[in-house]
């Protein structure tokens, strides 16, 4: 089996040229197939060669520039060499090894199409999941009450759902917070409903859609994410789309910074307030109850910063496969072409 030489070239780079021109006087002491591939069009590939460039690589040996005829023999002959002795050894890892890197398969296909959409699919996953939740107070609204239902019951495993920690469409008030979060000029939770904060079930099951308080159609309808919820994956698409639109250039976040306006915001407004929830330390004077604008701004940095975070780490992993695969892709077009 010939072994195969790629060649990883700039455009239109003279070394480049040259570099053919010497594998192409050597085919006959080394017989092998040659594969040319650009690396212009790809990050990935850039980044693994663009300082030698030009680059030869055969089997596991690589050979970047500067280089002369005399170190590329050497190079060619240690591959031809170790080529010959496996194949005289009868080693079956390397045939298949061989075989797969000539030919491209449905799964290196998927991968390399993933590998450039994936961005599309997560930003599109989160809008489906922070949009649906909106959409089972329009089907209320429009006394399409079951499919609203069934809405509320898939996010409730992934969601608190408290009526008081939740944004309300068409009502009086877009939210009902409990009187212990001090918000001036809105009816409260307790006002309202008549029932403590710490009957969770309730707080979790209410939707607007009960005859209750002011009677359903009132107070409005419950979105089926909470407030912080909301915050946290509508920054985490608005990030997505933002890494998008500027083409996956954005590098990633420090992960100390993340800790510190992502985690410790959320984590210090979100657990100060868990005591509240509690009917044995209700007469406690230190308890406190987060506010809409709180949860919202420190469900922003927390989703925000997570995105900056994440998605540029995906995006590294991402271009090593789009490099690798793109460069297969190439070897095997060129050799198959050879016959």
């Amino acid at each position: 089996m010939m072994m195969v030489v790629t060649v990883f070239v700039r455009q239109d780079d003279p070394a480049a040229e040259r570099v053919v021109e010497m594998l192409h006087r050597l085919s006959n002491d080394y017989p092998h197939k040659l594969a040319v591939v650009i690396i212009d069009q790809d990050e990935g590939l850039k980044e693994a060669y663009g300082k030698d460039a030009p680059v030869v690589q055969v089997g596991p040996y690589r050979l970047g520039s500067p280089f002369d005829e005399q170190r590329l023999r050497v190079t060619l002959g240690a591959a031809l060499d170790r080529a010959r002795h496996l194949n005289a050894v009868g080693d079956e890892s390397y045939s298949k090894r061989i075989q797969r890197g000539r030919k491209v398969s449905s799964a290196d296909r998927i991968s390399l199409w993933l590998s450039h959409r994936y961005m599309l699919l997560i930003n599109l996953f989160i809008f489906l999941y922070v949009g649906l939740p909106f959409f089972a107070p329009v089907l209320a609204l429009n006394g399409l009450t079951a499919p609203a239902k069934v809405l509320y019951t898939i996010y409730s495993p992934l969601c608190h759902q408290l009526t008081f920690r939740s944004w309300f469409l068409f009502g009086m008030q877009p939210y009902y917070p409990r009187s212990l979060a001090e918000v001036q000029n809105m009816a409260t939770y307790e006002q309202l409903f008549n029932v403590s904060p710490a009957d969770l079930a309730f707080a979790r099951q209410f939707t607007g859609m009960e005859e209750i308080g002011y009677g359903a159609g009132r107070i409005g309808y419950k979105v089926a994410l909470c407030q912080r919820d909301v915050a946290i994956y509508g920054s985490l698409l608005a990030f997505g789309l933002i890494f998008s639109l500027t083409g996956r250039k954005i590098k990633s976040l420090p992960w100390y910074l993340w800790i510190i306006f992502g985690l410790v915001p959320i984590g210090i407004d979100g657990f100060s307030q868990l005591p509240s929830l509690l009917s044995f330390l209700s007469e406690l004077p230190v308890l406190r109850e987060s506010n809409p604008i709180l949860r919202t701004i420190t469900g922003v940095l927390f989703g925000g910063t997570t995105g900056w975070y994440l998605f540029p780490m995906i995006e590294e992993s991402m271009r090593e496969t789009r490099a690798l695969l793109t460069q297969k892709q190439t070897v095997v077009s060129q050799i198959q072409s050879q016959g």
